[in-house]
């Protein structure tokens, strides 16, 4: 995954997607990166979010289970919780 910080991914997004809150944005990222850190895992397979996925679709899932992709390799992921 490609580390971004909360607010360089919101500018993105927002950028991308004018309709979208950017406080409320930033807001839904920062809880979705603590439920992360706690251990919360995939309500599809069990395996860690990804923050950024659940931020945006509200559910905590990882990144396989929102996208149906298995490579990550080019995708954003918030800089606080990549290991």
């Amino acid at each position: 995954m490609v580390p971004i910080s909360i607010e360089e991914f919101a500018k993105k997004h927002v950028k991308a997607n004018n309709n979208t809150d950017k406080k409320s944005l930033k807001e839904s990222l920062i809880a979705a990166v603590e439920r992360k850190k706690a251990g919360e895992p995939c309500i599809s397979c069990g395996q860690p979010i990804w923050a950024i996925g659940s931020a945006l679709t509200g559910s905590n899932m990882c990144f396989t289970c929102t996208t149906g992709e298995t490579d990550h390799s080019e995708d954003y992921e918030i800089k606080d919780v990549c290991y």
